[in-house]
C-alpha cells in the first residue's frame, strides 16, 4: 500500500497508529482523527502517486519537519 508507506516513511516520528481497512468493491478511504482525507468514492478514482502524502501534509502537517534519516 503506497500511501500507508509514504506516510510511514516521512511522518514515522509523529504518527503513533496507523490502521489500514478494507472494504468491498475496491473501497478506498483514508481517514485521519474521523476527518475523510481521500474518498475513492468521491473522487471516481484511484489515488495518484504521493496524492494522499500531499493531502496529509497539507492538511495535517505544514509545520512538521519529515523524517531525517
Amino acid at each position: 500500500m503506497g500511501a500507508a508507506r509514504d506516510l510511514l516513511h516521512d511522518y514515522q516520528h509523529v504518527i503513533a497508529e496507523l490502521t489500514l481497512i478494507t472494504g468491498g468493491a475496491g473501497v478506498f478511504d483514508v481517514v485521519v482523527d474521523g476527518d475523510t482525507l481521500y474518498s475513492k468514492h468521491a473522487t471516481g478514482r484511484h489515488a495518484d502517486d504521493g496524492e494522499v502524502l500531499r493531502l496529509f501534509r497539507e492538511r495535517y502537517a505544514s509545520d512538521v519537519p519529515v523524517y531525517d534519516r
